[in-house]
């Protein structure tokens, strides 16, 4: 799988990778040091918890080490402005709601809805991508379907 990261975005990865591996792994690794003096391990719940989060920390660091792998930059000059791309922002009208939304589509590494960021692998993100300013998308949602109309691409 293509993970697609912006270069801002590939920084903070790489960022949060280095910060798991020098300071989070030595965190946990003085976890288990203490837990260890405690005695008996098959019965030490400080042990058995800091041995499952150092196996969650490591997971962590495999699953950015392969995002940092295999992801591709955003270029913005790649493609054309008049079609909806990753990298893009959407303005929308919902038709049903009446009201606009402004969206941004980034993958889904740096999605987060809340601040109107989505990924090119979302419902909303997935209908957009290739369409043009004019064009009504329908979504389809557990409430139904959903119709946006694209006001502007940027």
């Amino acid at each position: 799988m293509v993970h697609f990261l912006t270069l801002e975005g590939k920084k903070q990865l790489e960022e949060k990778l280095n910060y798991y591996k020098t300071v989070r792994r030595v965190e946990v690794s003085k976890k288990i040091g203490i837990a260890r003096e405690f005695g008996d391990l098959s019965e030490n719940s400080e042990y058995d918890a800091a041995k499952e989060e150092q196996a969650q920390i490591e997971a962590e660091i495999r699953e950015m080490e392969d995002i940092l792998l295999t992801c591709q930059i955003i270029n913005k000059q790649e493609g054309t402005s008049d079609t909806v791309q990753i990298g893009s922002t959407v303005e929308l009208y919902d038709e049903e709601f009446d009201e606009e939304l402004k969206y941004k589509i980034l993958g889904s590494t740096e999605s987060d809805p809340s601040k109107g960021v989505i990924s090119n692998i979302s419902p909303v993100g997935s209908a957009l991508l290739g369409k043009k300013k004019g064009d009504t998308i329908k979504v389809k949602t557990e409430g139904g379907e959903i119709a946006y109309k694209i006001l502007s691409i940027n």
